[in-house]
């Protein structure tokens, strides 16, 4: 969902939580897909972490010179026969593709599964011009045929059991009612060749670009990627400038961390390596193969010493598949194009806290996420700078926080809790008395600042007698 068009944080936070069959599916997936994360490290790898600390290393040295990296791709990349295309912005990324289906009298392009095109807006902005963008990933084609968005980064419709998907290619492509996978495949297979039958231009995302070679990698599961990219005439490519490493032995370490971390699996079916157009003697392949490298506020990132270490991510969904969060009230109800803990970081930094930052409520700063990431992005404690950004107690904020309406009542709250959170007498006297206040407590909950927002989604507890006496008679509790 565009953050232009976002329903209101409450309302959708409680009707995801009564959708019954959605965290059901969601749970389901969840736990399948930790299973799997845990029993290949188990299994596959001697040495986990050292690959973690790899892959971390070799991202921050492309970052930390990547307007080098940058350059040196498009050198070569040139060399290659592909051509390099440069935009600032989403709008700007969206006019070059479209120019490009002008130039080439296009009216369809077949898209392979590409969260940056989500980013841009591409769908969207291609049907206001008259133009179809048909997704051929099995998970992307589910949501379109039913108006919906991704939910997950890796698996976008996670949140669709086999039935719902039965009825959705029913009502949507007029096919029998199916519940078997096979067959469910067999729909949509048939359905998409139909598409690429006569197909001119094909479009993809980038997991990783390599510098010194100028070429780039797509990884995939179902194929369709591939005939995105060799059936038609042309191939075009959008690839978020934090992809690029320097080599391809830095992005094959990538690959190996992306889909154990993403499915389990320890390698993806598919490895499409692109390095040129089709040349002289080549039986396929596009004839003319295009990159689009677009930025989006990722160099404003970059230069931020809080939060540039978010374009470590390699967009392999381990933070959702973990969070505790996530898989009660499902990707929707983050309304942005990335959810989850990763997207609770880089949505205000791409889009603007003013516009995303109702979103780092939906994080219990419990550390999965961090503790999970491949990459090793502190992911909580990003999330808590935000958290700092958003009322204005920090101190270098993102995109946006000359927009934010602070709330002064909050703020001055705040301020007297820390002030009694870290003086030693006043915390006891606090928790001495604080039962003098309960029943003021509970009959103007929905109006004091700060609690308000804490009993819209949760009881408030009964506080009788002294709390302070009652904590030190608790096994295991050591107060001084």
């Amino acid at each position: 969902m565009s953050v232009e068009h976002r329903i209101a944080h409450e309302e959708i936070v409680h009707t995801k939580l009564n959708d019954s069959q959605m965290r059901e599916n969601l749970n389901v997936a969840m736990h399948t897909l930790q299973r799997n994360r845990l029993k290949i490290i188990e299994d596959k790898f001697e040495n986990w972490q050292g690959l973690r600390d790899k892959a971390m290393q070799a991202k921050n040295n492309a970052l930390m010179s990547l307007e080098e990296r940058l350059l040196e791709f498009e050198k070569n990349a040139i060399k290659n026969g592909i051509q390099v295309h440069w935009a600032s912005s989403s709008e700007d990324a969206c006019e070059i593709i479209y120019e490009l289906m002008k130039e080439k009298n296009i009216r369809k392009i077949l898209k392979g599964k590409s969260m940056a095109s989500e980013e841009i807006g591409l769908n969207h902005f291609l049907e206001k011009k008259g133009i179809s963008a048909i997704e051929t990933d099995l998970g992307e084609l589910i949501l379109q045929l039913n108006g919906e968005t991704p939910v997950h980064i890796v698996v976008p419709a996670i949140h669709r059991n086999r039935y719902e998907v039965g009825k959705i290619f029913e009502e949507k492509l007029g096919a029998s009612l199916e519940s078997e996978p096979e067959k469910l495949n067999a729909i949509a297979r048939k359905h998409l060749r139909d598409e690429f039958e006569g197909l001119q231009m094909g479009l993809s995302g980038v997991n990783f670009a390599m510098s010194k070679e100028g070429a780039f990698w797509l990884i995939e599961n179902e194929g369709n990627g591939r005939m995105c990219t060799t059936a038609p005439e042309i191939h075009v490519a959008i690839c978020g400038i934090e992809k690029v490493m320097e080599t391809f032995e830095d992005a094959a370490t990538m690959v190996h961390l992306l889909t154990p971390s993403a499915t389990g699996q320890f390698i993806p079916t598919y490895n499409n390596i692109i390095t040129s157009p089709r040349k002289n003697g080549d039986l396929d392949g596009p004839k003319e193969v295009h990159i689009v490298l677009f930025d989006h506020h990722r160099s404003d990132m970059l230069s931020h010493s809080d939060y540039y270490e978010a374009l470590r991510c390699i967009r392999c969904g381990a933070c959702m598949n973990f969070c505790p969060v996530y898989d009660k009230i499902g990707g929707h109800t983050y309304q942005t194009i990335y959810p989850g803990p990763i997207g609770e970081v880089i949505s205000p930094n791409l889009f603007g806290i003013d516009l995303t930052g109702d979103i780092l409520s939906f994080c219990s700063l419990c550390g999965r996420c961090s503790e999970v990431c491949p990459v090793k992005i502190p992911l909580a404690d990003l999330i808590r700078k935000l958290r700092a950004n958003k009322v204005g107690e920090g101190k270098n904020p993102p995109l946006g926080a000359s927009m934010l309406k602070l709330n002064k009542c909050e703020s001055l709250s705040m301020q007297g809790f820390a002030k009694v959170a870290t003086n030693g007498t006043l915390w006891r006297l606090s928790l001495r008395n604080a039962h003098y206040f309960n029943g003021a407590l509970h009959r103007f909950k929905d109006s004091l600042p700060v609690i308000k927002k804490w009993s819209a989604f949760k009881e408030l507890p009964q506080i009788k007698g002294n709390l302070y006496q009652q904590i030190q008679k608790l096994q295991g509790v050591h107060y001084d």
